[in-house]
């Protein structure tokens, strides 16, 4: 039977098969990866205003650079941090929902591992930080916040093979490290600077990447 429509012929040559399987594939490629941009960015403004209005209110030697009500920092960080939380599992759910197998359990899995994290988190210092002068309890919770957000993006990046995770989740422990060491006031304006800006630098070049393999 005839085809009438151009767009149904077979392809001229095997160079032009060759093209369209590539272009098939980038496609495939591009609807089963989201965006990173998506991914990192929220997480990343969230670290830089959150983390960095936690500097300016609660500064190094109990300084107040900016004399905030002490409700918002801690407010803006969990609001902001809950944005980027409902951003990244809907754009995470449109993209990998379609992935069924091994992906699909690694993924759940790895979701798994992150709400126990966080829960585990937050009982075990509930329990040990009203024993802590306030500056030494708000480094406490930050730095084993970071911690743990670093360790698991590097659990990440080894589970999908994925540099650009794994580099992140690198960075993220070794700069709460040096957070630590400096001290109150110090982690915060470190994490908000290098963790948010290394979170949109790493979104923008994991964006750049996918934007050259399609």
């Amino acid at each position: 039977m005839p085809l009438d429509d151009d767009d149904e012929q077979p392809p001229a040559n095997p160079a032009e098969t060759l093209r369209l399987i590539r272009q098939q594939q980038a496609e495939a490629a591009r609807q089963l990866n989201p965006d990173p941009r998506l991914i990192y960015w929220p997480w990343g403004v969230a670290w830089l205003v959150g983390f960095g209005l936690f500097f300016l209110r609660f500064g190094p030697d109990d300084r107040i650079f900016v004399n905030l009500p002490e409700w918002l920092p801690l407010t803006a960080l969990f609001v902001l941090l809950g944005a980027a939380g409902t951003l990244s599992a809907i754009t995470g759910a449109r993209s990998y929902g379609q992935i069924t197998g091994d992906s699909a359990r690694r993924g759940q899995w790895y979701g798994v591992a992150w709400l126990l994290g966080f829960v585990s988190y937050g009982i075990i210092l509930g329990r040990v930080t009203d024993q802590q002068p306030d500056d030494l309890a708000r480094l406490l919770w930050a730095a084993a916040a970071v911690g743990l957000t670093g360790v698991l993006h590097v659990a990440g990046g080894a589970i999908w093979l994925d540099r650009n995770l794994f580099r992140l989740g690198i960075w993220l422990s070794v700069i709460n490290i040096v957070g630590v060491y400096a001290g109150p006031g110090w982690h915060a304006l470190i994490v908000a600077v290098a963790g948010g800006g290394g979170m949109l630098i790493g979104g923008t070049i994991a964006w750049l990447g996918r934007r050259d393999r399609t």
